[in-house]
């Protein structure tokens, strides 16, 4: 049974890093970890519409450019035989630190990928940074610049 769906949207900057937000100790999942920018996907809502949402509510950014990464399912980490379905999408962005609006959590900010994959990451984070970061999506946002 879906619980809940959401969309999370990995950010990459220019130089390869990856926007990453410390969840506060008030988060209802994975308190005082790390995520992407994302939440749940509201009645009538798009998984698109929603990452948008999500991204400009937590960051004060706004994407332009979207692309689908996966769609798939994790457990509930609150419900026995719960899901998760999870929108995921990725993005560039040429938006620096100092752009940044903190909507949300403890801090957002950009980090390396070796950074990324070091922190304490979230249920759904630790289920696809790394795979993320491996990606030729991911590749291909990182040397946008470098071509």
């Amino acid at each position: 049974m879906i619980e809940r769906r959401v969309a999370v949207v990995f950010l990459v900057d220019p130089q390869g890093r990856v926007l990453m937000q410390h969840r506060d100790s008030h988060a209802k999942v994975s308190p005082n970890q790390w995520a992407m920018p994302g939440g749940k996907i509201e009645e009538g809502e798009t998984p698109e519409e929603a990452a948008r949402r999500e991204v400009q509510e937590e960051t004060g950014l706004t994407v332009t450019t979207l692309e689908h990464y996966v769609t798939s399912t994790r457990p509930s980490v609150t419900t026995a035989d719960g899901l998760v379905e999870m929108h995921v999408y990725c993005a560039p962005t040429d938006a620096t630190q100092d752009e940044i609006v903190l909507g949300e959590g403890q801090a957002m900010v950009f980090l390396t990928p070796e950074e990324a994959l070091a922190r304490d990451l979230g249920v759904t984070a630790a289920l696809l940074v790394p795979g993320f970061l491996a990606s030729s999506q991911y590749r291909a946002l990182a040397e946008r610049d470098r071509r």
